[in-house]
């Protein structure tokens, strides 16, 4: 099962060393966050466990013989773990973006309140809205809305100008179209810009991650920040220019 692990810099995790390439494994059965090796199946989900700026590093892992049981999120364990390839923080947001498309449909404006409930759009200024437990919406037409508001949701907008909201516990939201906006007004949520010219804004204890481009839509400069209040204005829109961090 590919899933996602932040570690300490020295790649440890609650004192145990681990070594990109290499697998583990224990002889008792997973249980989880009792015992086995934990990840995460969403990518930003792993920000909640080794938040960013504090010099936490993250890879791509494999899980095996896993447990079934699920809690509030996407966190998992496994018997066995093998440590795949370090991710930087453009390459964890686009895997974020690669997850949500990959975990949702695309109907016309479609809304759903079911658990798990998976639904987007594709057509223009269209729709999306995933109302249930780790339910993902995806707008991807221009001037598209995407709206997560349950727990561990994640909305995505990819379209030009489109806006993606997720407002429940640990939900994420992603804009990665051009002049796109992400919020994250839940508690302990993300909200990621990464596309050309995005903004983001979260509430009290969210994280905003930005990513500026030149020209070519090649990403020059990336930044995370905790909205704090002080430096970090809750429901407030910033941006990324030339490296630095600013009001939208």
């Amino acid at each position: 099962m590919k899933a996602y692990k932040g570690f300490n810099p020295d790649m440890t995790c609650r004192d145990f060393q681990y070594k990109e390439g290499e697998t583990y494994t224990q002889d008792a059965a997973a249980w989880l966050c009792q015992t086995g090796f934990h990840a995460v199946l969403m990518p930003l989900d792993v920000l909640k466990y080794y938040a960013p700026g504090k010099g936490s590093v993250y890879h791509e892992v494999d899980v095996d013989d896993v447990d079934a049981k699920r809690e509030e999120d996407t966190k998992v364990a496994g018997r066995v773990i093998k440590i795949g390839a370090s991710l930087t923080l453009p390459a964890l947001i686009q895997a974020q973006v690669d997850f949500v498309f990959a975990n949702s449909k695309k109907v016309a404006g479609a809304t759903s309140k079911a658990k798990n409930a998976q639904v987007g759009t594709d057509i223009a200024n269209g729709a999306a809205t995933a109302s249930g437990d780790s339910g993902a919406a995806t707008a991807s037409g221009y001037s598209g809305a995407a709206t997560a508001s349950g727990y561990s949701g994640a909305a995505t907008a990819s379209g030009r100008y489109g806006a993606a909201t997720a407002s429940g516990y640990y939900a994420a939201a992603t804009a990665s179209g051009y002049s796109g906006a992400a919020t994250a007004s839940g508690d302990s949520g993300a909200a990621t810009a990464s596309g050309k010219d995005g903004r983001a804004r979260g509430a009290i204890g969210n994280a905003i991650f930005l990513a500026e481009r030149d020209a070519d839509w090649k990403i020059i400069n990336v930044a995370a920040v905790i909205v704090d209040g002080k430096k970090v204005k809750a429901d407030t829109f910033y941006k990324l220019v030339a490296g630095k961090v600013v009001a939208a």
